[in-house]
Parts: C-alpha cells; sequence; structure tokens
C-alpha cells in the first residue's frame, strides 16, 4: 500500500490535492460536505494547518492531525485510482496546448513587523472587526500606532480587543452610514487622526442593472459611498488644521473592471475612487494625502451570492483567470504602506493590490 510520509499540516492544500494518497483522502473528505476541490482553489497555495483559523471552527486541528494520520499510513479511500492513476489525474498531463506547471512550489509570504510605524499615530479603521479591516488594524497595532477600531459587532471588537492586549486600541461599534456614530468616531479618536482607514464594506448579489432593486442599490450606495465619503468628510477638517493626515479608501477589482461584481457593487467602487481623486487632487497641496486600495481575491468574511442568472454566468465566466486568494494580512500590507510615511510621495492613486488580476 502506498503512504505519504511527507505529508504534513505544513504541506500546502495543492501538494495535499496533487498527492496519489492524499487528494484522494481531501476529495472525499470534500464530497462527504457536498463540495469538490474548486472549493479550494483560491487557498491552494496555503498550508492546510492554515484552514484551521479560515474556516472559523468547522475545520478543526483534530481534523488535520487525523488526515495527516491517514495520509501516512496510506489509507486511500475505497474505489479512489491506484496511486499512479491517482497523481497522473491530479498533476495533469501537459500538452501541446497547456504550458507546463511551475514545479516549484512557492513559499508563503510572511508578514514582517515594522517596530515603530506608527508610533505617536492615530488611525481611524472600519470594518476592524473582521477581514481586511482587522488585518489592518491589528499591523498598525503591533507597530505601535493607536487604532480606533470601528465595527458593526460588539463582540468581533472584543475578540479584536483581546488579541491585541497591552496595544493602544479604542474599540467602537458604530453604523459609518449614520450621521451621529460618524461623530462618536471622531471624538472617540480625541484631538488628532493622523490616518483613515477605510475598510467597511458589503457586496451586492451580482445583478445586472435590468433586475436590480431599489433595495440593493440603496444598501450597497449607503455603506460603500455615503459611509465613506461621511468619514471622509468628517476626518479632513482636523487634518487641514494639523497640515498632514493620509486616508486610504477600499476600492476593488470592481473599482477597474466591469465584469468582477454586479452593477450596485461595481458602480459603488468607481464612485470610491472618484471620491479618492477628487479629494487627493483638493487637498494634496494642504499636506493630504488621499488614496485607495483595489483589492483582488481576498479571503475575508464578505461573501459573494448569485440573485441572478445571468449575472452568476457572466462574472464566473470573468473569473476564470482569477488569480490565487490573498489572506487579509496581504492586503494590510498594502494599505498600511499607504497609511504610514513610506508612503509619502503618492497622493490619489488607486493601487490594485490583486496578485495582477488587473494584468489579465
Amino acid at each position: 500500500m502506498s503512504t505519504s510520509t511527507s505529508l504534513t499540516g505544513d504541506s500546502s492544500i495543492k501538494t495535499w490535492l496533487e498527492d496519489p494518497v492524499g487528494g484522494p483522502i481531501v476529495r472525499e473528505l470534500l464530497s462527504q460536505s457536498g463540495q469538490d476541490p474548486d472549493v479550494l482553489r483560491p487557498v491552494q497555495r496555503l498550508a492546510l494547518k492554515r484552514l484551521v483559523k479560515l474556516s472559523k471552527g468547522r475545520f478543526s486541528q483534530e481534523l488535520v492531525d487525523q488526515l495527516v494520520a491517514r495520509a501516512s499510513a496510506g489509507d486511500v479511500p475505497a474505489g479512489a485510482p491506484a496511486a499512479s492513476a491517482a497523481a497522473e489525474t491530479d498533476a495533469g498531463e501537459a500538452t501541446a496546448d497547456e504550458p507546463v506547471a511551475d514545479a516549484v512550489e512557492r513559499p508563503e509570504w510572511v508578514e514582517r513587523i515594522d517596530r515603530g510605524r506608527f508610533t505617536g499615530k492615530t488611525v481611524v479603521i472600519t470594518g476592524a472587526g473582521s477581514g481586511i479591516g482587522r488585518a489592518t488594524a491589528s499591523r498598525i497595532a503591533r507597530e505601535g500606532g493607536r487604532v480606533v477600531a470601528v465595527d458593526v459587532s460588539q463582540e468581533r471588537l472584543d475578540d479584536f480587543r483581546a488579541e491585541h492586549d497591552g496595544a493602544e486600541v479604542v474599540t467602537l461599534v458604530a453604523d459609518i452610514t449614520d450621521d451621529a456614530k460618524v461623530a462618536e468616531i471622531i471624538a472617540a479618536a480625541g484631538g488628532r487622526i493622523d490616518g483613515l482607514a477605510n475598510i467597511a464594506g458589503i457586496m451586492d448579489d451580482m445583478t445586472p442593472v435590468g433586475e436590480l432593486t431599489d433595495a440593493v442599490w440603496e444598501r450597497v450606495m449607503r455603506v460603500n459611498v455615503d459611509g465613506t465619503m461621511k468619514l471622509m468628510r468628517a476626518v479632513v477638517p482636523g487634518m487641514l488644521a494639523q497640515g498632514a493626515g493620509s486616508i486610504v479608501n477600499t476600492a476593488s477589482e470592481a473599482a477597474l473592471r466591469g465584469s468582477a461584481a454586479g452593477v450596485a457593487y461595481t458602480t459603488s467602487k468607481h464612485a470610491v475612487v472618484g471620491l479618492t481623486k477628487s479629494t487627493a487632487f483638493m487637498y494634496g497641496p494642504s499636506g493630504l494625502r488621499v488614496n485607495a486600495v483595489a483589492p483582488g481575491p481576498t479571503i475575508t468574511n464578505i461573501e459573494a451570492s448569485f440573485a441572478s442568472p445571468l449575472g452568476a454566468q457572466r462574472v464566473r465566466q470573468a473569473m476564470a483567470v482569477l488569480p490565487d486568494a490573498a489572506e487579509a494580512e496581504a492586503l494590510a500590507a498594502s494599505i498600511t504602506f499607504l497609511l504610514s510615511d513610506d508612503g509619502v510621495n503618492i497622493n490619489g492613486v488607486v493601487l490594485a493590490s490583486d496578485g495582477g488580476w488587473s494584468a489579465a
């Protein structure tokens, strides 16, 4: 019986799927929950053990240990192809029309903290309870900054604060579309705000304009555009008074193309680019820098839903060239660069942090 003694929790998901023993074991596990290996494609470069955190408890460390033990014992599920056939099926055979896959497995990117980069600075981050917002707030806190973490969930904020015991963290539950709550955010920050990361946002349901409902349009525009504008409007006077400040808005690949989402989300993110560029132009001479990051596929808690068959067909077709999904920490690296003094000469840009998707 074949075994895969080299497979561990540190082995990438791609390595597991291509292994003649590990592949059938993982596929059997997925099939038991009605899924196929395509669900893991966006995270295939990550170590298997990373699924423990990313799945929020659905994929446990105990399950990882069980998979490793089964692979080591060569416990191929009944009815799985023989090892040689499975290996050929999983790895694929290059043809004259297909490029040979890169045989070298790329190493995982590792976040590197620049301690002291935000010392003495106060930064407001919306959507700080999860995803890109949480990763950004965490990085700023660990790099010495005072973080005003804003989210709609008290539970997520409490969890964030507990993870950063000893750091300067102020948490506030707030709806960024509510003027009174925006005023509370500014008050919570105190006398000075050095940076604002507008990261809170929602997705639409992938509908084209002919099927769009007023409810979806108004909700997406209210959060993604109105909320972003209201916080920008609130922090600008203080930044002008101190002659310095950095704002980073979260756009999207949908701000650069028409094929990444439905019409409401796409329009909202194009509007975020307009907010960014106009504000950068107006206030650049006064010492403010205003930029946007356009994430590509990212592992966050924002989940896409398809209310339209046409929208699903068109968007999925466009995603055929989608790169691997990035972890939220990778987006935080781009955002904190623009927020920090390292972005000193950058103003009015939309930085595509998308693994090259926009170049396709």
